[in-house]
């Protein structure tokens, strides 16, 4: 164990060290109340732990210990998803007039960097002042995408919040766009639905979906509708009102526009999750033009967390920061091309803290 001039604890052990499992680093960090585990597969962030208003802490995400499940169903909980996350229409893109058909994941579209993304690779993992960094080589051509990417994620923790901050180059013209794949639930892991959680985002428009998810194009104003989270409202309050756009998902996926950030490019806040239960919070500030809310609507009980209680339909809300989906098509949207000399570079912080 080691402990960083920011007072942060760093500890290396191994996830499973029998079978398949043994390559797989886990890295604890602790800093004041909060804990967080990272690991070297799918540049994971496996847990979160913060105190509730009686200072009793509870674990935060949707995790599972359970090796098949975590090679499995589980293997998007936390990972960091790439090369694109979210979704790419017709499974292609086309960069300066040529053309490269990407590897699909059904349905029509590219899912998440395809059918072998990122949260399906081993990093290798290195301690950092605070944390732990996180490096992949991606070559030339991995799921279609053109350009060998050399990508970097590093997780720092202090006693106010965990950062998450990306890095990439390329060797061709590409596209990128990163995020976490975490699903919360400020009452802890198992502990039921999150659907009377009060969600406020910095947003005043939506990218509606076809029936493939992918952006119609136009952002739509939330204003009247159920997608208005400009003031805390609880997630459950419109998530099954007969809206064209919440009949396909069973609820929210769905990609919200943010405001514009600080000109100077720090973080800001995103969005703002509350449990009135436990009195937890979680705040979510980035770099990120857009925020991807999914309310779990397709859990149906195949993984189980550290609480042995199955997770079901709306067990977790993943809130991931990111570009737009389907991006490459959608001239209007702000560009997640990548070229040589050029630098990506994306920052995501996770503020726990009490109502």
């Amino acid at each position: 164990m080691a402990t960083s001039a920011q007072g942060t604890e760093v500890r290396q052990e191994p996830f499973d060290a029998s079978g398949a499992g043994a390559a797989i680093e886990r890295w604890t960090l602790r800093s004041g109340a909060l804990e967080a585990g990272v690991l070297n597969l799918g540049a994971t962030l496996h847990t979160l732990s913060a105190p509730d208003r009686d200072g009793t802490p509870a674990q935060l995400l949707l995790s599972t210990d359970e090796l098949p499940a975590v090679l499995g169903p589980a293997r998007h909980f936390g990972a960091t998803v790439g090369r694109y996350a979210n979704r790419i229409a017709g499974s292609r893109i086309t960069i300066d007039g040529e053309d490269h058909p990407l590897m699909p994941t059904g349905g029509g579209v590219t899912l998440h960097g395809g059918p072998d993304g990122f949260a399906n690779r081993m990093w290798e993992a290195e301690e950092i002042p605070g944390g732990v960094r996180l490096r992949l080589h991606s070559p030339d051509g991995d799921q279609g995408f053109p350009g060998g990417l050399d990508v970097t994620v590093s997780y720092t923790l202090s006693p106010e919040a965990l950062t998450i901050a990306y890095h990439a180059v390329t060797t061709r013209p590409t596209v990128v766009n990163l995020t976490n794949h975490a699903y919360v639930n400020l009452a802890g892991e198992g502990s039921g639905d999150v659907l009377g959680h009060l969600l406020t985002l910095n947003a005043d428009h939506y990218t509606p979906v076809d029936d493939r998810q992918i952006p119609l194009g136009p952002y739509e104003p939330v204003a009247g509708t159920p997608f208005d989270f400009t003031t805390a409202r609880p997630i459950g309050k419109g998530i099954h009102d007969d809206h064209p756009q919440l009949r396909g998902p069973r609820g929210y996926d769905h990609n919200w526009v943010l405001r514009e950030r600080p000109a100077d490019g720090s973080p800001a806040r995103a969005a703002l999750l509350e449990d009135p239960g436990s009195g937890r919070t979680l705040e979510v500030l980035t770099t990120e033009p857009g925020i991807q809310v999914y309310t779990a609507n397709h859990f149906a009980g195949t993984v189980s967390g550290a609480s042995g209680v199955p997770y079901r339909m709306y067990a977790g809300v993943a809130l991931e920061t990111q570009h737009h989906p389907d991006s490459p098509h959608q001239p209007s949207y702000p560009s997640t091309e990548l070229r040589p000399g050029e630098e990506f570079r994306s920052t995501t912080v996770l503020r726990p803290g009490l109502a």
